[in-house]
């Protein structure tokens, strides 16, 4: 009988130990199954980001977790986590240059977030999208996820511009105290130009799965009817220009027929949603007075004198990474503040890091912009990365760098969008290339 019990009591313990492994091991196991939706959660804590939040934020935790996650894939499956492109060597570049220039300063959270937003963390999220978006499954998880957001952020705009703020989440959108533009429709990213640049990308890729069918051609299209709205509800001219000369670019380079029929609804809403905004004397004369403002002109030119002169005394390597708000003012008459923005992405980098940083930077961009002639492997013909998006990659670019030229693109969100888009074309171009070795 003892001998029996202590069997018993052996199997008993054996099996509370095989279960509390198999628990603690389930949220690892969770991990490494889904790389794919790490990667949109990174992205979701990215956008929804509260401002107020500092070093140990949900973004900050997400882009842990994924990073944690694949690597710890890699190594079980046994397969390349790291994979050199030719976009890397400029966005290490870039990195190194960044980091090396806030070595040298005294510690400042700021600057390591900026650095964090603009440099490292779409270095990881192009390299990790290169191999987690590696089947057609999981491209059309990231497809699913840019139509809800697109939705999101369309519904957001909107409500704002109705003046439905009961609608609006998250509430810190309609702090005045945080962030930019509270007058404007700005979303979670605090920034009427960012959330305006997101809507437009995201519209593109909507246009896309439209010509797919791939989610359902009626339900694209009433989110894409509602973009129009939520762009001019931005009020940033910057925004309405990129989306008006994407618009067109779509219509002219795109061969397909459902494209052209669904842009011809989009444009009919928009003729009758000028007429009815045109009717009501009050929103007529807020776009109006948006269009005729002199204001932020006069101060982007007094800016933009005042950043070539600091140009000039530091030509080659720049002044250093996020000292050029607080160095601004002293090259720059009429205005009393202590702290003023370049707000354009290339002549910061041309203060801060000198002709250097800004050939560095030119050099990746033209490697992004090379990603349109990727090869496309025979199983991703009729998939998410097509040819079609191949000829709407360029036109997804000229959006990111028009609107980069009247903000500092040092939005995680924006960024991450971008980069990842580019990870995945990158890496089907390496599944091509090892496919015709083959």
């Amino acid at each position: 009988m003892e001998w029996g019990a202590s069997v018993a009591l052996g199997r008993s313990w054996d099996d509370f130990a095989g279960w509390t492994i198999r628990g603690l091991l389930r949220p690892l196991q969770l991990l490494v199954s889904a790389p794919s939706l790490l990667l949109i959660a990174a992205l979701t804590a990215m956008l929804l980001r509260h401002p107020d939040v500092q070093f140990f934020s949900i973004d900050r935790v997400a882009f842990g977790l994924l990073v944690g996650g694949v690597v710890v894939r890699a190594v079980i499956v046994r397969e390349s986590l790291f994979v050199f492109d030719r976009a890397t060597w400029p966005m290490l570049a870039l990195t190194i240059l960044a980091v090396l220039s806030a070595a040298g300063q005294p510690f400042e959270h700021e600057t390591w977030s900026l650095i964090a937003s603009k440099f490292m963390v779409p270095f990881t999220l192009f390299h990790l999208a290169g191999v987690v978006f590696t089947d057609e499954a999981r491209l059309r998880q990231f497809e699913v996820f840019s139509l809800v957001v697109l939705a999101y952020l369309s519904f957001t705009a909107i409500a704002f511009f109705a003046g439905i703020h009961a609608l609006i989440f998250p509430r810190f959108i309609l702090d005045p105290n945080v962030g930019f533009h509270a007058e404007r429709a700005r979303g979670p990213l605090l920034q009427a130009v960012a959330n305006g640049v997101s809507l437009n990308i995201l519209a593109l890729l909507a246009v896309h799965a439209y010509q797919r069918a791939s989610v359902g051609r009626k339900k694209v299209l009433v989110v894409l009817l509602s973009v129009p709205l939520a762009i001019v509800a931005t009020m940033t001219r910057a925004v309405w220009l990129a989306a008006a000369g994407s618009a067109v670019a779509v219509l002219v380079r795109s061969g397909s027929p459902c494209v052209r029929r669904a842009w011809i609804w989009v444009l009919m809403f928009v003729v009758g949603g000028v007429f009815v905004l045109s009717s009501s004397q009050n929103l007529s004369d807020v776009l109006s007075e948006r269009l005729e403002e002199r204001g932020p002109i006069e101060y982007r030119a007094a800016v933009y004198s005042g950043g070539w002169e600091m140009f000039l005394e530091r030509p080659w390597l720049g002044w250093g990474v996020h000292q050029m708000p607080a160095e601004l003012p002293r090259h720059v008459s009429g205005y009393k503040e202590r702290v003023l923005y370049p707000h354009n992405t290339y002549l910061e980098l041309l203060v801060e890091h000198g002709i250097v940083g800004l050939g560095v930077y030119l050099w990746l961009m033209w490697e992004l912009w090379r990603l349109r002639k990727g090869a496309i492997p025979e199983g991703d013909a009729r998939g998410f990365l097509d040819q079609e998006f191949h000829r709407m990659w360029p036109i997804l670019l000229c959006v990111y760098w028009l609107n980069a030229a009247v903000v500092v693109m040092s939005y995680q969100f924006v960024n991450g969008l971008l980069f990842t888009i580019a990870g995945m074309l990158a890496g089907q171009r390496r599944r091509a290339e090892r496919m015709a070795e083959c």
